[in-house]
């Protein structure tokens, strides 16, 4: 006669759903044993046999241990999971389809990409950083871009797991006071006679790591929904790319141009030459670019998360549902009041922002008014996406709890214009040489000041230097 007796819908072949020693289906014991050091309470296993574990759905329970084991699966201590967020990236980018990308396509990238240099050589005092190209997938941007964003929302998933284990303090903290919070856990649950502080006690740890598991799933959701509509490497205005070639997504830009009426050869031109003119910026001005990163991460780094918001989740959570914390608190977090230093952050990401793209803007109006009839037409269409709120703008107002759009750009392009105008495409390029030189908001409020005092500094220092030996040569050695 078998230890445990089996329902008429009990597996019979000896696989993992069994009962087990425990009581437990042998899949989900083998988590838990991972979890508690290779043993598991009799009161827990007898909390969640009462929850009815052990009669769920076989296929939905291989589910939900499937989702526990890749919660739980990261044997490091990151603030966040990363090989969970890319993996749900590349799951998101699947769902909405995705394929390999052909030879035929790659070619036509490189060959825009070639073009794009050409005429960007002709408008620009940047020297290609060397043409090389990337025509990607979806889940290849994910993968060759993943290493960047790590650094970049990292702080936030600190802040999420230090909120999230000050909220599960508070919740033991009283349960040890002897006060059970309404709908913590359901009714009858808790085993007579065990103290719930022990109870939960077990299950901090899990909470603690479920905390950075939910947040790369968060991360994975929102990448994977940018892979699905960015059509190049660094469409965003931050330097994702790693090894500053020209990258373009073909199916989306295909998807870009869809309803623009205008030829898909001149679309994907473009979009190369606006790749092609960040990748020179990012590589010629090696200032920038880290200021852009340090920026995202001052911010983010400062954000403030509702610890009350999280305890009030926590109270609602289904204890037999591996994901119920990430949907607990999908919409608790990122809600901060920003503080003194991230409005300071946010004013440096928005100026350099603008001023990037704004330049952008400025050189690819130049190299392509002369070769592309609809130049001007497509220029307005990324004016149009930027406007109504790009997808970076969306991805980072749920991770880091800002917008990531250049809201002054239009006084940024009007800058760059007329130091053109002034100093010619030497004089405008040189002004990225140094952080010091280079264009602040005060200068976007008055564009034209800027203009004028752009180069005049400098040869007036040179000039008083210079009068200051003649008076002192004049006078003699003795006066």
């Amino acid at each position: 006669m078998p230890d445990h007796p089996q329902s008429p819908d009990s597996p019979q072949d000896g696989s993992g759903d069994e009962p087990t020693g425990s009581g437990l289906p042998a899949e989900l014991e083998e988590v838990l044993k991972g979890l508690t050091g290779g043993t598991i309470d009799p009161e827990m296993a007898k909390a969640l046999k009462d929850m009815g574990i052990d009669r769920v759905d076989p296929a939905m329970l291989q589910m939900m241990v499937g989702q526990m084991q890749a919660m739980f699966a990261s044997p490091d201590t990151d603030p966040f999971n990363v090989s969970l967020a890319t993996d749900t990236a590349r799951k998101t980018v699947s769902a909405a389809g995705d394929a390999t990308v052909g030879d035929a396509a790659a070619r036509q990238v490189a060959q825009a990409a070639q073009v794009a240099e050409l005429w960007l050589d002709e408008v620009t005092a940047f020297d290609a950083p060397g043409i090389t190209t990337h025509a990607w997938s979806r889940a290849e941007w994910v993968e060759g871009t993943m290493a960047t964003w790590s650094t970049l929302v990292e702080p936030v998933a600190e802040g999420v797991g230090r909120a999230v284990g000050d909220a599960m303090r508070t919740q033991l903290q009283q349960l040890g006071e002897g006060g059970l919070p309404e709908g913590l856990l359901p009714e009858g649950i808790l085993p007579a006679g065990m103290d719930p502080a022990a109870f939960l006690g077990q299950v901090e740890p899990m909470m603690a790591k479920m905390s950075g598991s939910m947040f790369g799933l968060q991360v994975g959701q929102a990448l994977g929904a940018l892979a699905t509509e960015t059509v190049s490497g660094t469409e965003v205005g931050l330097p994702l790319v790693a090894d500053r070639s020209v990258v373009l997504l073909p199916a989306n830009v295909e998807a870009f141009a869809e309803g623009l009426g205008v030829d898909l050869d001149q679309v994907r031109l473009y979009l190369a030459v606006r790749e092609a003119a960040r990748v020179r910026l990012f590589s010629e001005v090696p200032w920038i670019g880290p200021q852009l990163l340090a920026a995202v991460r001052d911010y983010a780094r400062d954000i403030s998360i509702d610890t009350d918001r999280i305890e009030s989740a926590l109270t609602s959570v289904d204890a037999s549902d591996p994901t119920a914390l990430q949907s607990a608190l999908q919409d608790q977090l990122f809600r901060p009041d920003p503080s003194a230093s991230q409005r300071a952050a946010l004013a440096r990401l928005e100026t350099y922002l603008a001023l990037v793209e704004g330049w952008v803007d400025v050189v690819s109006e130049r190299a392509t008014r002369a070769h592309l009839p609809q130049a001007a037409s497509l220029g307005e269409a990324v004016r149009r996406r930027r406007a109504t709120g790009g997808p970076a703008e969306k991805v980072f107002a749920g991770l880091v709890g800002l917008e990531l759009r250049p809201r002054r750009l239009r006084d940024a392009a009007n800058l760059w214009a007329a130091l053109e105008d002034r100093h010619g495409q030497d004089g405008r390029d040189a002004a990225w040489g140094h952080p010091d030189v280079a264009p602040t908001a005060a200068d976007l409020d008055d564009p034209l000041g800027y203009v004028e005092r752009f180069g005049t500094s400098t040869d007036t220092d040179m000039d008083a230097a210079l009068d200051q030996l003649l008076a002192e040569g004049e006078k003699g050695p003795d006066q």
